[in-house]
């Protein structure tokens, strides 16, 4: 896979996961914050990688695959600077997901976490809610604090 490649596959990410989030939220304008490639095989998780790899530099290796920074990529939901490839996963047959910036978490959690499609995860560092609908082939994240800010990236 060349980088191009990787960039549009990115923006279609990013593009159907904002559509998955406006048609559950009212928040159109939360900017995106980081988006991941579910890879679906070895193979495709080591293309990726290698194309990742001339697009941005690892900075943070996960039990569940590499978070790269990428130079800015423009999004329909703003500027993309954080990618990370997934290593394969049953639970994940999807494309990916981004995770998008909501101006006030608490609020937001009360307002949507009891509504469907919506799911409360605690990671040892922060919160995030998940967001998924069986129409799309991508779910959509909130993170507490966001990524860029947990990696102290502006």
């Amino acid at each position: 896979m060349n980088t191009n490649d990787l960039k549009v596959k990115v923006k279609i990410i990013v593009e159907k996961a904002t559509a998955l989030k406006n048609k559950h939220i009212n928040d159109k304008n939360a900017p995106v914050n980081y988006a991941c490639i579910f890879s679906q095989s070895k193979e495709e998780y080591n293309e990726l990688i290698e194309a990742a790899r001339k697009i941005g530099k690892v900075i943070e290796e996960t039990p569940t695959g590499l978070i790269f920074h990428i130079k800015p990529l423009q999004t329909v939901s703003g500027v993309l600077k954080l990618l990370k490839i997934r290593i394969p996963d049953p639970t994940r047959p999807e494309l990916g997901d981004a995770d998008f910036t909501v101006s006030n978490f608490s609020k937001f959690e009360k307002k949507y976490l009891s509504k469907k499609g919506f799911k409360f995860i605690k990671r040892k560092d922060f919160v995030m809610i998940e967001l998924m609908d069986s129409k799309f082939d991508v779910r959509a994240y909130f993170s507490n604090p966001p990524l860029d800010v947990q990696l102290n990236i502006r």
